[in-house]
């Protein structure tokens, strides 16, 4: 059977929840052999749900700030977030902060719609460039960014923002740039 069409949507503060549960069953899938397992499963639903909730309007507070939400057949699948980069040598880029698609759609077209919505509200946000940031060893997600036109700078930092039982882990994040003007072939 077809795989049933994909719609991308800009999210509201209603799909707090969805969007919670994305981030969590993908990181799950797809840092499995990344991160330490403890990390992965403290990892809550329902208190991201409720952090992302409360900070909402302090994250969209900038128009360009805007989370996007990939449905099937009603349920979210997907989700992206873009606005602009806080990154100081690179003045005017926009930054794509998160996309993932939960892993039964991986390879099925979730991605490349996020990534095509993405990539249009960066370009209506009036920014001609911008960044992401890969995790160090996930292949996956950069075959995915090599093929829509994201292309590492050479650049990379370690992320301690995460950690449990009161360690940090360091994660190695590479960073890709994009032109939004150029066309990926």
């Amino acid at each position: 059977m077809p795989e049933q069409p994909v719609s991308v949507r800009v999210a509201t503060v209603d799909d707090a929840r969805a969007i919670a549960t994305v981030q969590v069953e993908t990181w799950r899938a797809a840092y499995a052999d990344l991160m330490p397992a403890p990390l992965l499963q403290r990892m809550d639903v329902d208190r991201n749900a409720e952090r992302r909730a409360t900070l909402w309007d302090e994250r969209h507070a900038d128009p360009r700030a805007i989370d996007l939400v990939a449905e099937r057949d009603g349920a979210v699948v997907g989700w992206a977030s873009v606005g602009a980069t806080d990154q100081d040598d690179l003045p005017g880029h926009g930054q794509l902060y998160a996309i993932y698609a939960v892993a039964s759609t991986w390879s099925s077209g979730v991605g490349r719609a996020l990534m095509a919505a993405a990539e249009d509200a960066l370009r209506d946000g009036g920014f001609e460039r911008a960044c992401l940031y890969v995790l160090d060893g996930n292949d996956r997600a950069a075959r995915f960014y090599e093929r829509c036109g994201w292309r590492e700078d050479g650049h990379s930092w370690i992320d301690q923002r995460f950690g449990y039982g009161g360690v940090l882990v360091p994660l190695l994040e590479r960073r890709r740039i994009r032109d939004l003007a150029e066309a990926v072939s």
